[in-house]
């Protein structure tokens, strides 16, 4: 006869995995569309990631549209480039001049649309990462709320559009958003590529395909592989718990 797992182990099994998936950014009731940053410091050039997870049991997310800020838009916005996906970056006309630093931008990324070949959808129990070099963040306290509308391969769209309230429960699709911090102390460099606001105030927003080589990595960075270290970690444990034969009596 099997002696069944005391409700402890049960207990502990469920946590171990529980942590593992919190660690890794994932939650056992929902996984959402969300926004991480090398830094969230005003006036600091950020690489911005968007974790996208797919929902879907039958279906694949084949294009993913970004919408940024257009009351606080950035001089420069540049995307890596993602194996098997394509990447548009859509310029606009601002409705006024906005000023950032020295000088006035007119027009400014707006849009950006990634659209995957038919190999490289995100496929059901996957995610893809998607990171965007942008900059300068606008001043301390301004949420940056950035929409993410995610197709299937069956034509569905999900829009990830809701603000989240604090203090209020958490919508169903809440939009990712970053909310930025004081600026870095003199001395401090902000590295940055081409794309920011030249000396006679227009805006050339760069297309590159690739993230600048220049920025630097902030200890956030680290701070995410410490905690993918733990949830892959934890997520082992509680298989393991889960899996090991019970002794007979």
């Amino acid at each position: 006869m099997t002696t069944p797992p005391p409700r402890w182990a049960t207990a502990g099994s469920a946590l171990l995995l529980a942590t593992g998936l919190t660690a890794l950014g994932l939650s056992p009731a929902a996984a959402h569309v969300t926004a991480s940053s090398t830094t969230t410091a005003a006036e600091g050039w950020a690489r911005i990631t968007f974790t996208v997870p797919n929902e879907s049991d039958t279906a694949s997310t084949d294009r993913l549209e970004l919408r940024l800020p257009a009351d606080t838009p950035f001089s420069s916005v540049r995307v890596q480039p993602v194996e098997g996906w394509t990447a548009e970056l859509t310029e606009e006309e601002l409705p006024e001049p906005v000023q950032i630093g020295e000088g006035a931008i007119t027009k400014a990324v707006t849009t950006i649309t990634w659209t995957a070949d038919a190999e490289h959808a995100i496929a059901p129990d996957e995610f893809q990462t998607f990171t965007v070099s942008a900059g300068p963040l606008p001043a301390e306290g301004t949420t940056l709320v950035m929409p993410v509308d995610q197709s299937y391969t069956d034509g569905r769209t999900v829009a990830w559009d809701e603000p989240a309230v604090e203090g209020d429960e958490e919508p169903q699709h809440p939009a990712p958003s970053l909310t930025t911090t004081a600026a870095e102390a003199e001395g401090h460099a902000h590295a940055h590529g081409a794309g920011e606001s030249s000396a006679d105030g227009s805006s050339h927003a760069a297309s590159s395909t690739e993230a600048s080589s220049t920025e630097e990595t902030s200890p956030a960075g680290a701070l995410t592989w410490v905690a993918l270290v733990a949830g892959v970690l934890g997520l082992v444990a509680g298989v393991v718990a889960l899996l090991r034969p019970r002794r007979r009596d």
